[in-house]
Parts: C-alpha cells; structure tokens; sequence
C-alpha cells in the first residue's frame, strides 16, 4: 500500500509579492504538453503501433491548439479583442505569437523526422508498408487506376483559378492540392486550379493482399496525383502540392447575440465557423514561390510568413491514427485491457438496491463505464422510476445513454437533459442528440447562457416502500461510451439525501430561474468553488503556521488560475507540502526558493488519458477528499457550471488517497517533473527503488476487485460494444 506522508511545518513569513517570472505561460505551457506526447511517439519501449498513435495524437492535438488558442491570441493583436483572462505572466499577443511559431516550427520538424526517419521505416520492416506511387507494381497501379474511376473520380471538384474564378474557399483542416495547368496546344499559358482531396473517402486506400502477410496502403492524394490529367480535357498538370489551412474554430456566444434562441443562435455561429479567418498553412516542402503567392494572397489565405509550415512528408498527420486500428500486428500494440465490471454492481441484479447499501466509486477505464450505462438504462425500464434528469456535455455517436433516455421518455417517465450545444468542436454532434431526444419526449434545455455546463451529474427518483429516494452519479468525466474506455476518470454513485437535495436544486438551476442553495454537499461554479479551494488551501497554511500537519495533493489537466496559484505559493511559503499531479498545461513554477519550494508538480502520459479531477487536504488529520468535474482555470471558475463535491465514506476517501493518489505520485515510468526552469525531465527509479508504472497497477487492481462470474461476464462483454 502506497501512503501519503504529512508535509513539514514552518512559521509565518513576510507577505509574498508576486512577479510575472513566478507565471508559466499558458500557450507555451500547452506546447510543453505536446512535446511530452511526442516524447512517448520517439520512446522506443512502446510498441511500434502505439508511436504512431502518438504521433496522430501530436497532430491532432496541434490542430486544435492552432483553431482555438493562436487564433484567440491573433484576434487580440489584429482585431484589438481583450483576452478573456488577464493572466500574470508578463507576455502579450505578438510576444506569444512569436514564440509559438518559433516552437511550432521547431516541433513539426522533430515530427516529421520522427515519422519519417524513424517510425516509418521500422513499420516497413514488420509488413506495413505506406507505398508512393513510384513503387508500385503494373498491377498495384491498375488496381488503383480502377478504384480511381469507380470511387474517386465521380467525388472531385476541380476549381479553376482566374479572374472569373477567384481563389475558391478552402474548408477548415480540408486536404487541397493546388496544381499548376498549362493547355496542351498553348505551352506558354500557365494557369492554377484547386481540388479538395474528399474527406467522404478513407485517407489510407488498402492495397489488394499479396499473400506475403503484408499490409500496404496509398494515400488518397498520391491515388488522385497521378491521374489528375484526367480531370483536365485540353490540359495537363504540369506540378502539384498538397496544402491545408487551418482556421478561427473557437464559437464564443455573448448574452446580447442570443436573438431568438439559443440552438439557432449556435448553428449560425457554425455555419459561419466554416469562414472563420485562417491562422495556420501546412504545405509540402516542394511548394515554391509561385505557389506561396497563390495561397498566401489576399483572395486567398493572407497569412504571415511564420504561420506557413512547410513538411516533408504527408500533409495531416493525423490519417495515421487509421495504422492503428488495422488489424492484426497485436504485437506492435500495449495488451488490450478490457474494462471490468467491480464486483459490487456485477453480481446484483438491481444498481439501485447496491447503491442503498453504500456509496460506490468506479474507476474508469480500469473498471467498466458499463456502470454508468446500466444505472440509466435500469433506470429507463424500472417501473419505480419517476424522473431522469442528466446534464450532456460531449456525447460520442453511437452512445447507449441517450437511447435509455429516449425509451425512459417513451415510457412515460419525466425526462430532462440539459444538452450544452458549446461543447467546444462537438456542437454540430450535440445538436443532432439534442433533436433526436426531444422527438422521444424529453425535455431538453441547453444550459445558461454565458456560461457552459461542464459538470456531469446525473439524478435518479425512484418511488420506495419507504417514501421517494433520490439516487445521484456525479463523475470527473463526460457520460461518453467511447472516452470512457480512453480517458482515466471517476464515478461516484449514492442516495445520501443530502446529495439528492442538492442534485434537485442543481437541475432547478440548470433548467428554471432558481438560484439554487443553500447547498449542503455540492460546491457549484461560478458561485462558490473558486473562494471554496482557496478557503481550503488557506486553512492547510493555517495549520502549517501553527505547526500542525498540512498536506494538499491534487490532480487535475490544467492549472492556470493566478489566485489559486498564489494560494498554494502562500501554502508553500508556511511549509504545506504540495503536490500537484496536472497532465497539460500548468503556469506555476515549482521550486523557486522561499516561494514553491514545497511543491512538486508531475506530468503522466500514458495508454490512458489522465482526466480525472481530484483534491484532497490533510486537514489536522481529519482529512478531505473531494472530486470535480473543474480543472483550476478562470473559465472554469466564472464561466462554466461545475461541481466539486466530497467523499465522505471512509472506505471510499481511503481507496482514493492510498489507491490512486499515492500510486500516481509514485509513478516512475510515465511521469515527467516540472522543474523551477519551466521544463520537464521524466522521473525514473532510484536504486533500489520498486518501478512503478500507476496505470498498469490500476489494471492489476481492477482484476482482483472484480469477480469472474457468468453475470460480470455478460455485463461486461455488453459494456465493451457500447
């Protein structure tokens, strides 16, 4: 059993004046996140198949960096916006800016020289193999010529480039070739053309099998350039290079736009997003100068030149994560897991007769999201059941959720979801839940304006033998079947009353005009969770200061929050030992002398997305553990609806800081520590030291708690399709 050691004390000290050098910035602290993912794409211990997973990961977490925080920072220098958030460390947009593409540019290089120089080529070795057109075989290339003509060639749209056809729209992350044309009877005539690379086909085209136990593959551009001739009657493509431009993506709605509703106000900001500004072109290295000045023009892209990212191999990244879901090569993945269903819940038949008993918590992707779907869906069937009512935040395609709740609405029962229809990058998706589950019955609302519902809780009425009872799930992560077997988080289910009474009164809020409160067990943003953890983090300094023991671990994906970052420097200063265990992005500096001393920070990147929120406080021995949906950000704070609440049954604070806690912290594999300078170096054992892998010991954990029966085999089998 890992422990928790009580931290040193320390008597009071002059007040703390903070200055811009204590601050990490929070862009340059996200490229630091992304550097570590690519530090696990070139480790050569993983499996060659999880690289490359990381290596689409890396890409794709770029895009998204570039769509919603460079465009953010471009809008503040060109538009003059003021940033959502003051925050502290000193830089402003043009100075971020500068450093970002000075980084980035830096980071695509090591990228691609990953791919290419190292993963690509090992790949080629074990049997997949990413052909160019130029080593295929006579009957490769027929193949290929056939599929062009029966399922490429009818999908493309050649654009013509001249003064009747101005510089057409290049959709957001869209792959495009530009070609330069000439006519085949006038040779001096050079003209431009575009052709958006279909996104309704696969990016990797599969080669017919050899019988040699190879996979090959083409890329779609490189089936479509070589039989580009054909889209040209009278012409000939003389060059081509691929190219895709990444726009403004970030959909912030103010009060005073909202004219008539909400949902219609959010699907004309979407349709508008596919216009937003451009902020990034990724483009072949072959490109030269007459094509930069095509994309680059005012007609068409108008970028700077530091936003323009030349790479040497395939444009997008990202098609790679397809190499990892081909089957077969299970040597070159990490051994599956398969979620388990805890005992407690798979050997009864009825979830709400288990959670009368005790509270419950689950930890995902170790034991079964299966839970969570069995609770609505016995919920949905269960005669005694009266209301559903459960916020939606990011809801995956295919989700059994939202199937129980249209049949519990079907079956007469009173159905509530608060859909939030700003989930960033999900709202088209959310939207066509949102549709779907009001044509079942039920009564869908989408939050409150100005402000995002991030919290994920969930709330059962069931009639009894004894009255009505209440049955309440609140997690750290969205009710999403498909994270839920990617992303490390926490479920906690109970009928406490008092959680019943405040889940009541957080739906009234959410769906009515109340105000909710007085609250008894849940502490709700924006109301009261900022000034709550920093009362917290001010009692651990009181008790260091008068020589008690104080102590503060928490875990969370990002730690921005200047206050709350001077509390804990304060806590520090008094002597609290601090640790803090933050997968992204974190703008506090620990180590700094007389200042954070006390306080470590760790970073864990694993098969698994670290995402759940946990906080936990000695307290004087009495001590404290509560679980959110929050990371410790301003928006989170002021602008989203989140719930923090505590763990009070003792067995169940235990398991959390004993069982989770203190294993992550001991992690001696896949954690990386922030050092004062503001870089990472990965933590490894000390002589003698036990090796410590946490995700992997959470898998050994859930086998043994969970039991092998018949029913936990069904259950789970059921949990895993959906």
């Amino acid at each position: 059993m890992h422990s928790l050691p009580n931290g040193p004390t320390k008597s009071a000290s002059p007040p703390l004046t903070l200055d811009p050098s204590l601050f990490l910035n929070r862009e340059l602290s996200w490229l630091d996140f992304n550097e570590r993912v690519l530090e696990e794409a070139r480790d050569p211990s993983n499996p060659l198949l999880d690289r490359v997973k990381f290596v689409a990961i890396c890409s794709s977490n770029l895009d998204e960096f570039f769509e919603v925080r460079v465009a953010g920072l471009q809008a503040q220098l060109f538009e003059n916006l003021e940033p959502q958030d003051l925050l502290p460390d000193g830089m402003g947009p043009l100075a971020q800016l500068l450093e970002i593409a000075r980084r980035a540019h830096d980071f695509v290089g090591r990228l691609y020289d990953t791919w290419l120089q190292d993963i690509h080529p090992k790949l080629r070795d074990l049997g997949i193999r990413i052909c160019s057109p130029d080593e295929l075989t006579a009957g490769q290339t027929s193949f290929l010529d056939a599929y062009f003509d029966s399922q490429v060639y009818p999908v493309l749209t050649p654009l013509a480039i001249d003064p009747a056809h101005p510089f057409p729209h290049v959709h957001n992350k869209s792959l495009n070739l530009l070609m330069r044309i000439e006519s085949i009877s006038h040779h001096n005539r050079v003209l431009y053309a575009v052709l958006q690379v279909p996104s309704v086909i696969g990016r990797l085209v599969p080669l017919p099998d050899e019988g040699d136990g190879q996979r090959r593959f083409v890329l779609l551009e490189d089936v479509i350039g070589p039989r580009l001739d054909a889209l040209f009657g009278g012409y000939r493509v003389i060059e081509q290079v691929a190219f895709r431009a990444t726009r403004n993506s970030d959909l912030s709605i103010q009060e005073n736009e909202v004219k008539s509703s909400l949902l219609s106000t959010i699907e004309e900001t979407l349709r508008q997003r596919k216009w937003g500004a451009p902020v990034r072109l990724e483009i072949s290295e072959r490109a030269d100068d007459g094509f930069l000045a095509q994309l680059l023009s005012a007609s068409a892209l108008e970028l700077e030149e530091r936003d323009v990212y030349k790479v040497p191999g395939p444009v997008d990244l990202t098609a790679l994560a397809g190499l990892y879901r081909i089957e077969g090569f299970r040597e070159l993945k990490e051994p599956p897991f398969e979620p388990l269903m805890p005992a407690c819940m798979a050997t009864r038949k009825s979830v709400f007769s288990t959670i009368r008993e005790s509270d419950i918590l689950v930890h995902h992707p170790y034991e079964s999201f299966g839970t969570v779907v069995q609770f609505i869906e016995q919920a949905s069937e269960d005669p005694q059941v009266l209301a559903i009512k459960m916020t939606l935040y990011r809801t995956a395609d295919s989700n059994p959720i939202i199937n129980a709740l249209a049949r519990a609405a079907e079956n007469g029962k009173q159905v509530t979801a608060l859909v939030e229809l700003q989930a960033r990058l999900d709202e088209e998706n959310n939207i066509d839940k949102a549709r779907m589950l009001q044509k079942a019955g039920v009564h869908v609302v989408y939050g409150i304006v100005g402000l995002k519902t991030h919290c994920k809780a969930a709330l059962v009425v069931r009639r009894e033998h004894d009255g009505i009872r209440r049955y309440v799930h609140l997690g750290t992560g969205n009710y999403n079947p498909t994270t839920g077997r990617l992303y490390t988080d926490l479920s906690y289910f109970t009928c406490r009353p008092e959680f019943g009474e405040d889940a009541s009164a957080l739906f009234n809020l959410l769906t009515g005009y109340s105000q909710g409160g007085p609250w008894k067990k849940l502490i709700v943003a924006p109301f009261h969770l900022a000034p709550r953890l920093t009362s917290l983090i001010e009692r651990e300094t009181a008790h260091a200061r008068a020589g008690h023991p104080a102590r503060i671990v928490a875990k969370m994906n990002s730690l921005v929050d200047p206050k709350i970052i001077e509390a804990l420097y304060e806590a520090s200063r008094a002597g609290v030992k601090i640790d803090l265990i933050i997968r992204g992005i974190c703008c506090l500096r620990p180590g700094v002398p007389k200042v954070s001393e006390n306080i470590r920070v760790i970073s864990i990147l694993d098969k698994f997305l670290e995402h759940s929120r946990i906080a936990y406080f000695l307290n004087d021995g009495l001590p404290e553990v509560f679980l959110s949906s929050a990371d410790w950000m301003p928006r989170n704070f002021r602008r989203r609806v989140e719930l923090m609440f505590p763990i009070e049954d003792p067995a169940l604070r235990t398991r959390i800081i004993d069982g989770i806690l203190a294993v992550v912290l001991a992690d001696n594999v896949k954690a990386r520590e922030l050092r004062e300078d503001g870089t990472y170096r990965r933590v490894k054992p000390k002589p003698g030291e036990p090796v410590v892998r946490c995700q992997a010991v959470f898998q050994d954990a859930a086998r043994a708690h969970a039991e092998v029966s018949p029913i936990h085999q069904n259950l789970a089998a059921i949990a895993g399709t959906s």
